[in-house]
């Protein structure tokens, strides 16, 4: 049984944002030609994406105890170890993120990070110097995703452990409740998701259909060729 509580809200509603993000604006990139308005929104979804990064960090640094990057572990030689004991059919559970999904998680978000800097630059009219980098990290990034979610299937058909609904209740399987957390930290969760809808409805209110021009505080982000231009 589930029982112990081992992952806060915010870091839950962090994981289901950031995946649904980067898979909107994938998707749109890969299916909607250029020249559609669509388009445009494949560069506000990153926009969004790359600030709900920013708070994970900060999220990282001041968290609770299983979303603080202190937590992770990244020593290769116990990432070795652990795949080498689920070939094994070692039962051994990690209260937070297994050595595995501790490097996705460093990946994906150093890969996000990049997409969203790569895009900005962009759209500052830098496109040719970057545009090469911003595929080759989306296609990454993509990579990185389909390891984990295949990591996370080989777990939970190993372990019998379904670790994916430990993102959705907090909640895992553990042999020490001290490992567990004391709080959800709702207020903080509250925060971020007030922060992503204030920043979506202030880019979708500054974002020129006509123009496919963004303006932020005196600054000018082209998010597609204009209307005029598209016509011509």
């Amino acid at each position: 049984m589930r029982a112990t509580l081992v992952y806060d809200l915010p870091t839950r509603l962090f994981h289901w944002l950031f995946a649904g993000l980067f898979l909107l604006s994938f998707i749109i990139a890969k299916t909607v030609d250029v020249d559609s308005l669509v388009y445009s929104y494949h560069m506000l979804s990153g926009l969004v994406l790359g600030s709900v990064v920013v708070w994970r960090i900060v999220w990282g640094l001041i968290g609770s105890r299983h979303a603080r990057f202190s937590g992770f572990n990244l020593n290769p030689f116990v990432l070795k170890d652990y795949f080498l004991e689920i070939l094994s059919g070692s039962k051994k559970r990690w209260s937070g993120h297994n050595p595995a999904s501790s490097w996705a998680a460093i990946v994906m978000l150093l890969l996000a990070s990049g997409l969203a800097i790569t895009g900005y630059l962009m759209s500052t009219g830098d496109k040719e110097a970057v545009e090469d980098i911003h595929e080759f990290m989306a296609n990454a990034f993509i990579i990185v995703v389909i390891l984990h979610v295949t990591g996370v299937i080989l777990h939970t058909l190993r372990h019998q452990d379904t670790i994916v609904l430990s993102m959705i209740d907090g909640k895992k399987e553990i042999s020490d409740s001290s490992d567990s957390i004391s709080t959800t930290h709702r207020f903080a969760a509250l925060v971020l998701l007030a922060l992503v809808v204030s920043l979506g409805l202030f880019l979708f209110k500054n974002f020129d259909t006509q123009t496919r021009a963004l303006k932020v505080s005196g600054l000018t982000l082209q998010l597609g060729q204009s209307k005029a231009e598209t016509e011509d």
